[in-house]
This record gives structure tokens, C-alpha cells and sequence, in this order.
């Protein structure tokens, strides 16, 4: 049996590979940079990195996830 992921890092890439599946069906990617304090900052690749919806699914389906799973993170944002 696998540990949980214990380090905010950990647990913020966990929540992230709840929502890849759906990022990866549309030809893109989310990767976590850095934490710092309370914000998670992601980058986002393939056809999310220019999409003009991109900011939605950060915001409605990303954050949304991470901030559920991981309390400490207040907020994501894509660099």
C-alpha cells in the first residue's frame, strides 16, 4: 500500500493528476513550478499554453480541485 503524499508539493501534484486526464484529452498539460505561501504556481502546456480558455479551466477546474484537496493553497496561477 502506497503512503499518502505528505509534503504540499506532494499533495498539490496529487490534485493535479485528478484534472490531467481531461487537460490531456484536450492535447495539454499542467505542471506545478513552485509553491510559495499559499499559491501554487502551474504551468500549463501544449494546447492549454495558448488556449484563450485556459484561464477558465485554471480557475473553475484546477484551483477549485487543488484548494479542495490541499486547504493551505489559497491559489493557483499559471506563469
Amino acid at each position: 500500500m502506497n503512503a499518502p503524499p505528505s509534503s504540499i508539493e506532494e499533495r498539490v501534484n496529487a490534485a493535479l493528476d485528478k484534472v490531467r486526464p481531461g487537460i490531456q484529452m484536450d492535447g495539454g498539460e499542467v505542471w506545478l513550478i513552485r509553491v510559495e505561501g499559499a499559491t501554487a504556481f502551474v504551468q500549463m502546456l501544449g494546447a492549454c499554453g495558448g488556449c484563450p480558455a485556459s484561464n477558465l479551466t485554471l480557475k473553475g477546474a484546477i484551483e477549485t480541485i487543488v484548494c479542495g484537496d490541499v486547504p493551505e493553497i489559497r491559489e493557483v496561477v499559471q506563469v
